[in-house]
């Protein structure tokens, strides 16, 4: 007998069209969140910064997660400025790649969220930044 692992998630994606590209006017749709937390369990809220705006978080969520539950986008890729918000999802693609206020990258899929943390996702001399 195989058994499974049961699935559950605790965010769903939204269905809305993606971001705008760079340069341009961010519209009423780029500006609600790529995830919405569908279940909660009671964690500790935290607050980060992200492009120097304050945003709360849930200890154990993930930079990437906090970021997507409060705007569509995580960052803008260095190549042509178009958004970008994660792949893979879990640390292989290397799509979600920011960057802390005192200068680490991390991947924003699996660090997880610290109280007063400082993130970018437009650092300086990237395209569209």
């Amino acid at each position: 007998m195989i058994l499974s692992a049961p699935t559950t998630s605790l965010y769903a994606m939204t269905n809305l069209p993606s971001a705008t590209s760079a340069g341009q006017q961010q519209s009423a749709a780029d500006a609600t969140p790529q995830f919405v937390r569908l279940t909660e369990a009671h964690r500790k809220e935290v607050g980060i910064t992200v492009d120097g705006e304050a945003i709360t978080a849930l200890t154990g969520d993930t930079v990437l997660s906090a970021i997507l539950l409060h705007t569509r986008r995580v960052r803008d890729t260095e190549f042509s400025g178009e958004p970008r918000a994660g792949f893979c999802l879990m640390g292989a693609c290397q799509d979600c790649w920011v960057q802390l206020e005192e200068g680490t990258r991390i991947r924003a899929c699996s660090t997880f969220v610290k109280d007063g943390m400082r993130v970018l996702t437009r650092p300086s001399g990237v395209i569209g930044a």
